[in-house]
């Protein structure tokens, strides 16, 4: 998929603008101009922290931005492969949704038949998972209140468009499952 001049790495050019000063087109020229189609990303986004005083997280942006526009990169593709994530606000305490994602007996109720091997828990925020196919899964949760949560797994090293695009459909899934779940507990 061909980013637009009005949206591109999913951000409008009113929002790169505000954030940087200038609009993903106005990026794309500069950035042809001073000839950073030849460069790898890393160069890309010094130069624009240097010469531009972009900060960091915009310099990334804008980057991938860039390397999409020229057709050096795709959508959610990173460095190590393709990258989804998806994100879905529960009905249920954060502590509950986490507990439903690192219990086992309680995963197999929402998410049934997956091997999965957690790398690192931080109670009530995050957890590192190998999924069984080795690529990575990030699952962050955000309280939104005493008895509500946001839950955003980000799922990672996956090899190719399809594979991510099959991956977004599976969590969307699967978060909606966890919703119902945990939103019928008593």
């Amino acid at each position: 998929m061909k980013p637009t001049a009005a949206k591109t790495a999913g951000i409008t050019a009113s929002a790169v603008k505000k954030a940087t000063g200038r609009t993903w087109t106005e990026w794309r020229v500069l950035l042809n101009k001073a000839g950073a189609k030849s460069w790898p990303h890393a160069e890309i986004a010094l130069w624009l922290q240097k010469k531009h005083r972009v900060a960091d997280w915009w310099c990334q942006m804008v980057t991938v931005g860039y390397e999409q526009a020229i057709g050096r990169r795709v959508k959610h593709q990173k460095a190590d492969g393709f990258e989804v994530s998806v994100s879905k606000t529960i009905a249920a305490p954060v502590a509950l949704a986490f507990e439903a994602w690192t219990d086992a007996a309680i995963r197999e109720q929402w998410l049934p038949a997956v091997a999965l091997t957690v790398r690192k828990a931080t109670p009530h925020k995050s957890i590192r998972i190998r999924w069984p196919d080795d690529t990575t899964l990030s699952v962050n949760f955000w309280p939104k209140g005493a008895l509500k949560c946001q839950v955003v797994p980000q799922h990672g090293r996956l090899a190719s468009t399809a594979k991510a695009e099959a991956m977004k459909a599976y969590w969307t899934e699967q978060l909606e499952a966890l919703r119902s779940f945990l939103e019928k507990k008593p």
